[in-house]
C-alpha cells in the first residue's frame, strides 16, 4: 500500500482555482494533494532581442519556492544572488512545455510570462506547475481576444505534465514527497491533449529501470493526463 493509501493509478486530490491574482491577465492556484503553486500570466508588449523583428510572440516562465514552501525554511535566491541550477532547470521546462502549444505568430510581438511560486511543496511541484500554468495562460489568451489584441486564438492544444515512479517495485502514478525521496526509478511525463511527446524526464535513482517498466509509467501517466485535462477544461469554463 503507497503511504498516501491510494491505488497505483490513482492521482492526489487535484484542484485549479482561477482568478486568484485581480491584477493578472490570467492566475490559477494549482494543488496537487499538499503541494500548492500559484501561477500568474502577464502580458507585455514587445518581446526579447533575439526574437525582434520577426513578426512572433514569446512565452517564458520563471519559477521559484518560497521561502517556508517545506518543512525548513530556506532562503530567497534573490538574497543570494542567483538562481539554483534546478530552479533555471524547472522554469526552461516550464516554458518549453507551454511554447509547444501556442503559435507565436498570433500573439503578435507580444510575451507572455507566466510566474509559479510554490506556496507548499510536497513533490511534483514542477507537473503541477505547468498543469497550472496551461490554464493562467489559457485565461491570459482569450484577454487578449476579448479585447481585441490579438484576432487568433494562439492556444493550439492543452498541455499537461504528471510524476511516475516505481515505489516498493510497483509503478504508481503522481509522486508525493514520501514515495519521490524513496522511489528506485522516476519520470516527469509532460504530453499534449492530443497525445503528444513534450517531454520526459526519466530517471533510475536506486537501479535502472526496464522497458516494460518503463511502458507500464508512460500509461500510467497517460490516463493521469488525460484527467488533468478534464480538470483543466472545467476550470477554465467555470
Amino acid at each position: 500500500m503507497r503511504p498516501s493509501r491510494r491505488s497505483a493509478d490513482v492521482l492526489r486530490a487535484v484542484t485549479l482555482e482561477t482568478g486568484v491574482n485581480r491584477y493578472a491577465e490570467g492566475s490559477c492556484l494549482v494543488s496537487f494533494g499538499h503541494t500548492k503553486v500559484l501561477v500568474t500570466a502577464s502580458l507585455e508588449d514587445g518581446v526579447p532581442p533575439f526574437m525582434r523583428g520577426r513578426g512572433n510572440g514569446w512565452v517564458t516562465a520563471e519559477y521559484g519556492m518560497l521561502p517556508r514552501a517545506t518543512h525548513t525554511r530556506s532562503r530567497r535566491e534573490a538574497a543570494q544572488g542567483k538562481q539554483s541550477g534546478r530552479t533555471q532547470e524547472i522554469q526552461r521546462l516550464i516554458g518549453r512545455s507551454m511554447r509547444a502549444i501556442i503559435d507565436v505568430k498570433a500573439l503578435g510581438e507580444r510575451q507572455i510570462t507566466l510566474d509559479c511560486d510554490v506556496v507548499q511543496a510536497d513533490g511534483g511541484t514542477r507537473t503541477a506547475a505547468i498543469t497550472g500554468a496551461w490554464v493562467a495562460l489559457r485565461l491570459a489568451t482569450r484577454h487578449l481576444l476579448q479585447e481585441g489584441v490579438v484576432a487568433k486564438d494562439p492556444i493550439l492544444d492543452h498541455v499537461a505534465a504528471v510524476s511516475c515512479g516505481i515505489f516498493q517495485g510497483e509503478p504508481v502514478l503522481d509522486l508525493d514527497y514520501e514515495e519521490d525521496s524513496n522511489a528506485e526509478a522516476d519520470a516527469n511525463f509532460v504530453l499534449t491533449g492530443s497525445g503528444d511527446i513534450v517531454e520526459i524526464q526519466a530517471t533510475g535513482e536506486k537501479r535502472g529501470f526496464s522497458r516494460d517498466e518503463f511502458e507500464a509509467l508512460f500509461g500510467l501517466a497517460r490516463d493521469g493526463i488525460a484527467t488533468l485535462i478534464a480538470k483543466q477544461k472545467a476550470a477554465i469554463n467555470a
